[in-house]
This record gives structure tokens, sequence and C-alpha cells, in this order.
């Protein structure tokens, strides 16, 4: 099957992001262009090794590229500084070079603590992102991101630190339970919401094609979600300006997965399309988006499986809320940049919010 390649613009850094089936059986012939060496240090998790490890060293393999491989935990708990520590000491201890290509072979978690021991060792290594998740796919691998979370929030400890190169295979979603697809389904209609009506309207069509398996429609969300993430990063790479519009939702949704402790009572897609709602609602109740839009995003999402109310199971509380959202890493001057709407496609940056209209609008959504 044909590849779709983008290109982050830039300039000598700038990468090839790759889309398409059966990638990982390529891996080797598409990462030996960008290698400096011919040697390889990759980087799983337990759950996506098993399925997945293999296929991608017998590429290797065949490319001639020799390699070492270490696996950690799944999961969010492993993005912190011991799995970073003893991640770090691996590629020691394998006696990793320079030249020595590092690569990420998994969800959001291996690809952010991978790339983040990458940006480190030897003052910056080169790494390859291979992102097994619809919400990795579309989101964590491309852009150069990189971190760990602390007791004081998400992503708090990291670098900026481009990939080599990015293989997104969508054959390899098929294998993800449905409330994965979902979170990182979340994710996509985030560039929908972001700037891009057209593509919410494509996906209020076709989100179901996406979450079901529809190859066709799959790819297609990926690219244009890449191509979206791409446009913006090229244009504000450190986040100074019109790249923050991409954490549409994520303030008010780290703060949702700080206080359940990052686990899967709230996988992180899901607090993604919970914040979303309430960025929206916080722009209807400013007067600054019309309440049908709220009502149609939180429609669609629904609609979907995805959540759009907080659990009952849990007692929330809108001060411990907040204070998770004051070490929100847009906080400038002591206040927070919010990511809001004018509507659908149509979001901005403003620190201009009154915490009053925060509070009343985590008080309804929480009593909702």
């Amino acid at each position: 099957m044909s590849i779709d390649r983008l290109h982050m613009e830039l300039g000598e850094r700038g990468y090839d992001i790759l889309i398409g089936s059966g990638l990982l059986d390529q891996t080797g012939a598409l990462m030996a262009p960008v290698m400096r060496g011919k040697r390889a240090f990759v980087v799983t998790d337990d759950q996506v090794g098993p399925f997945y490890l293999e296929r991608v060293l017998t590429s290797l393999d065949k490319a001639g590229i020799s390699h070492d491989h270490t696996e950690i935990s799944h999961g969010e708990y492993s993005k912190d500084f011991a799995h970073l520590e003893a991640l770090v000491d691996s590629m020691l201890d394998a006696r990793c070079e320079r030249s020595t290509m590092i690569v990420a072979l998994g969800g959001g978690v291996v690809g952010d603590l991978t790339g983040f021991a990458a940006a480190i060792l030897q003052r910056g290594v080169d790494f390859v992102q291979i992102p097994t998740t619809l919400l990795a796919q579309v989101d964590s691998s491309v852009g150069g991101k990189t971190g760990i979370n602390t007791k004081k929030g998400k992503n708090l400890v990291g670098a900026f630190h481009q990939p080599r190169l990015v293989l997104a295979d969508i054959s390899v979603l098929d294998s993800l339970p449905r409330r994965q697809v979902l979170a990182g389904y979340a994710e996509v209609i985030k560039y929908g919401c972001i700037d891009d009506a057209d593509f919410f309207t494509w996906l209020e069509a076709n989100g179901d094609k996406v979450i079901d398996g529809d190859i066709t429609a799959r790819r297609y969300a990926v690219a244009i979600s890449c191509r979206a993430k791409a446009r913006i990063v090229a244009a504000d790479e450190r986040e100074g300006g019109i790249r923050a519009l991409l954490n549409l939702g994520h303030t008010f949704g780290h703060a949702l997965e700080a206080e359940t402790g990052y686990g899967d009572e709230i996988l992180h897609g899901e607090a993604v399309a919970l914040g979303m709602i309430m960025a929206f609602r916080l722009s209807a109740r400013m007067g600054l988006a019309p309440a049908a839009d709220v009502i149609r995003l939180e429609t669609h999402l629904d609609r979907l499986g995805l959540p759009v109310r907080l659990s009952k199971q849990r007692h929330w509380d809108v001060q411990r809320l907040v204070q998770h959202m004051a070490g929100d890493k847009k906080v400038k001057d002591g206040k927070i940049t919010f990511v809001l709407a004018h509507g659908i496609g149509k979001s901005f940056l403003t620190p201009d919010v009154p915490e009053q209209a925060v509070h009343d609008m985590l008080s309804e959504f929480i009593g909702a």
C-alpha cells in the first residue's frame, strides 16, 4: 500500500511523518536513510512489546542494523524520574553511542519518556517515533515535546527534542481496545475544534468509521491531524504563541488527570474530551461562543462513546481542580492562559478569564 509522506518544516531539523499500513515491517529500510550509524536501541512497553517488537527487530536485521532493546511498564506511572533514570541506565549499559538511533515503539508514554531520555543522553541523540496508539499517532509523536510527570503536575519536566522520523502504521490500531481508540479520537476532533470546522463536519459524518476500523477513514483522520499539528509546530516550535492552541481541553483535562492520580480512571484522551467541553462551556458562559456549538460538541462526543459528564463515583472539589490548573505550563505572571473558542473551528488564547467564571462553570459541570 502507498505511504502518505508529510514533512515537518523545521529547516535542517525537519523530518518526515510517514502514514500507511504495514510500516512496522519496513522500519529498518525506512530508518536507514536518517541514521548516522548502523545501530539502534528500541524502547517499548510490556503491552506493545509482545505484539510488535519482534517485527521491528526483524526489519532491523534485514536492513543490517544491529540492535538492543528494553521494555518498560505500560501506563502513566512510568513517566517519572525513577523510570527515566532506569531507562537512561539501560541505554548506558548497552553502550549506546551518539550515533545510535533510539526507537520509541509504543503509545504516548513510551514516546514521551524515550524522547526525553534521547534528549539528555550524551547531551542529545537521535530518535525515531513509532506510535502504536491513535492518540500518539495524531498528537504526541509529532512536534518534539518530550517529558515526564511529577507530583506537581503533568509534563512539567521535559525538553523539546524533535525526532528524525515518525512512522505511523495504521494497521496496528486494530489491536487497540475500543476505549483506547476513543481516547485517541478526542485528540483527532481537537483539530477540528481549533481551526478546521470542515474537518469537524467530516468527523460528524465519518467518526464512526474511524472508531470502528475503516482503514481509509482512519488514514485520512491521522493524515489531516498530523498535517494540522505539523503546520502549527512549524510556525511556533517552542510554544511561544499559537502552538498553545494545541492544548485545547488540556488545562482542564490535566487537572482531572492529576486529581485521579494519572491512572485508568480517566485516560488522557477522555480527560481532553471533558476538558474541551469545559472550555466550550466556559466560552459560552462568557458570551464568546454560541451555546449551539457546545451542544454540537457534546452530542458528537457522547454519540461515539466518549465521556461528557464527570463520574458521580468521585467527589469533585472545584478549589482542588483550580489548584491543579494553577500549575499549568501556560501560567504567566500568575495567570492561566486559557484556550477558549468563539465556536467550532475558532479557538483562541486568552489570559483574561475571570476566576469567578471558571468557578461557576466548574460548579455547574460537576453538578451536571
